[in-house]
């Protein structure tokens, strides 16, 4: 499994499927999409429109509650903004790949830890599970006014 850089032209389906996830996600036009991506310190996908990674660092322009969470907590690491996989390619490594791909660059550029948060209401047990296997671990919690939603917030130490 191919991972690479975002180009253009993936554009159109990264942001299709983003939207197939948008409980998980939270949904995005296509112009703030673009710009979440333009704005991002490292955006990977997975050939054959399978896969996406966004992240930020702790200097990115960023006005999520939970990216600022992070910035108020640690001084050095990159922050996990979304990973998705297509349905049909579940199950075949392509989220741990992204993630080797993602520890690999965050070592080579001195990043400290790898942060994210993964919904606890409504839960996301696989999710839970997959970044549990990595070696992530729960460092807060949130409920998000207005969102309906609960947040464990999670890191991993490199």
């Amino acid at each position: 499994m191919l991972i690479r850089s975002f180009i253009a032209e993936d554009l159109t389906w990264t942001h299709a499927l983003n939207e197939e996830h948008a409980v998980e996600l939270s949904s995005l036009t296509r112009d703030g999409f673009a710009e979440l991506i333009e704005k991002a310190s490292y955006v990977r996908i997975a050939e054959k429109e399978t896969g996406l990674l966004i992240s930020y660092d702790q200097d990115g322009d960023y006005s999520s509650i939970n990216f600022k969470w992070f910035c108020a907590v640690y001084d050095n690491f990159l922050y996990v903004d979304r990973i998705v996989i297509s349905k049909a390619a579940r199950g075949q490594g392509i989220a741990g790949k992204l993630y080797d791909d993602l520890f690999n660059f965050a070592k080579a550029k001195g990043y400290e830890r790898i942060v994210c948060e993964v919904n606890s209401d409504p839960p996301n047990p696989a999710s839970d599970a997959f970044h549990a296997s990595l070696g992530f671990q729960i460092v807060g919690e949130a409920k998000l006014e207005g969102k309906g939603k609960t947040v464990r917030y999670m890191e991993k130490a490199l």
